[in-house]
């Protein structure tokens, strides 16, 4: 396994130490500390259960005696298959109590992507569900043959183990002592698998620095304090979720209610309810609750601050939102599994930053804008988007080609994202590298083209991406959503575009009407779905 001295220099580590990027602290530490300030706040809730503070320390060393007793030590990896429930909490404590490393796997995630992450992790045990939204997953990991399969909430069928059976019957303190001190937060801590918008994903090795160094500098970006609770239905399978539904609120004794089953309607009374003050979701999140929010049914009235990441915020969007959520500020985000965040705007930005822009650079963080040979480009010039950063993992497990290719001799990580850059040093994703077009030798990228039309009043989601064509290389082909009771046409797509003065020469040439767009469980479009859908519908007609 990777250390932290593979990714980082002596000096580096040095420096976020004394910097306060790094501290020698665990996410045991920092739940201990919680549950000796605020024992009886509640910290954690999802759909049924609740934890308080001291609640949620006892019961994460009760379970690590538990899971050692099953054979679990150091280094070892362990699947955790969940929704967002407290139980997923429990596991990842007591698992970095004893040095273990979590490796989280969407909910969705169904035999093919989970057979191939438990083989890729090398894992020795998996935490599951019984069931969850009618599917088995039990069964599907006694299919896998799986060293240990542990269930929750359930009763823990033939071949399984009961969750609840795990946690040991002794008193926390004496467990604290058998188990001894927490592990190094420069040990891996977690592998994190990419959400394959192109390919199989990549397992990110991250250590519990390198996390938690991006929850303390959001913290400040987004003025967090004891007195917010987070809004969670992002999966905490996943570094959205992990870091800002869980690490973020435990940090400052926050609360945090975790949302199992994202729905719009039942996530406003969900926040209504539980009194959330603030969210960290990908795009379409937000635009699923504002579609369906009526004031007169619904109240989201205690939601401070609203962050959207994964894909452009429409301006038009910006100003519902605004109506609707007069107390909420809404803020852009770029990130990715790699280093979590790159670029985001603060609470003391100018509101219109995240309309025009995805943020800045995080203190501690440098990013850059490169061409093709690696060279810093000037200011409003589109390139890829380079990071450098405390915030970095340690690498792609069992792909050390792959890290190699990812990382420039200076330290910094090629995104594969285009942007540009401001004079105030603002960062506007403007797309892919494989998200451009190449129409007859001319660079189309299709972000702008999905910009506007995200501004069509008969448009709910759209997509744009290139397919073949024998004679120009490729065409322009235009995915789109219509909102309900509404119809769209090609020719309309082109006039609207025309309107907004775009080229000639940039406009789709075919559209696609579909019920909804393939995503991945954190919200980003699977273009190579499109790509290949549209590649095969064109075969056909041939």
């Amino acid at each position: 396994m990777m250390t932290v001295h593979d990714r980082y220099s002596a000096e580096e580590i040095r420096q976020y130490y004394a910097t306060g990027r790094w501290r020698r602290e665990t996410l045991s530490d920092l739940l201990d500390a919680q549950a000796a300030e605020r024992p009886d706040k509640v910290f954690l809730t999802d759909d049924t259960e609740s934890l308080t503070f001291a609640q949620l320390r006892d019961s994460v060393l009760r379970l690590a005696i538990g899971l050692r007793e099953r054979g679990i030590r150091a280094g070892d990896r362990v699947c955790v298959q969940l929704p967002n429930w407290v139980e997923l909490v429990q596991a990842a404590a007591a698992l970095s109590r004893l040095g273990a490393i979590m490796v989280p796997i969407m909910p969705i995630y169904r035999r093919d992507e989970v057979g191939f992450i438990a083989q890729n992790a090398g894992a020795r045990m998996v935490i599951t569900a019984e069931t969850f939204k009618a599917f088995d997953y039990a069964g599907m990991y006694r299919s896998l043959g799986l060293e240990q399969v542990v269930v929750v909430r359930g009763g823990g069928p033939a071949g399984t183990t009961a969750f609840e059976s795990l946690f040991a019957d002794v008193d926390p303190a004496a467990a604290a002592a058998e188990l001894g001190p927490a592990a190094d937060p420069d040990d891996p801590f977690v592998i994190v698998y990419s959400s394959g918008t192109t390919s199989r994903p990549k397992g990110c090795v991250h250590t519990f620095n390198t996390m938690a160094c991006g929850s303390r500098l959001l913290a400040t970006a987004f003025g967090y304090t004891a007195d917010d609770v987070q809004f969670g239905p992002s999966p905490i399978t996943h570094t959205t979720g992990l870091v800002t539904s869980v690490f973020l609120p435990l940090m400052h004794g926050a609360g945090s209610h975790l949302m199992a089953a994202w729905e719009p309607r039942a996530g406003a009374e969900h926040i209504r309810r539980f009194g959330c003050t603030a969210a960290v979701t990908a795009t379409t999140f937000l635009q699923m609750l504002m579609d369906g929010y009526d004031p007169a049914e619904h109240d989201a009235g205690s939601m401070r601050l609203w962050v959207a990441a994964g894909a452009p915020i429409p301006g038009t969007f910006v100003e519902r939102a605004r109506r609707l959520l007069p107390d909420c500020r809404i803020l852009s985000l770029y990130g990715r599994s790699e280093n979590l965040t790159t670029t985001t705007c603060t609470v003391d930005d100018d509101p219109a930053r995240s309309v025009t822009s995805d943020g800045r650079a995080l203190p501690g963080s440098s990013v850059k804008i490169v061409d093709e040979l690696g060279a810093e480009v000037p200011r409003g010039t589109e390139g890829d988007i380079d990071y450098r950063g405390p915030t970095h993992m340690l690498g792609y497990l069992g792909n050390p080609a792959e890290t190699a290719a990812l990382y420039t001799p200076d330290g910094y990580s090629r995104s594969g994202d285009l942007g540009v850059m401001d004079a105030d040093g603002y960062v506007r994703v403007t797309g892919r590298l494989k998200d451009i077009v190449i129409r007859g030798g001319m660079n189309i990228s299709v972000r702008q083209i999905e910009d506007l039309l995200a501004d069509h009043p008969a448009v709910a989601a759209v997509a744009v991406v290139g397919m073949p064509d024998v004679r120009l290389g490729e065409r322009i082909c235009c995915y789109v959503v219509p909102r309900p009771g509404r119809s769209v046409t090609l020719d309309e797509i082109k006039e609207f575009l025309l309107g907004r003065d775009l080229a000639i020469q940039k406009l789709p040439e075919r559209l696609e009407v579909v019920e909804q767009l393939p995503m991945t469980a954190t919200g980003k479009i699977q273009k190579h779905v499109l790509r290949a859908d549209i590649a095969e519908k064109l075969k056909i007609a041939v």
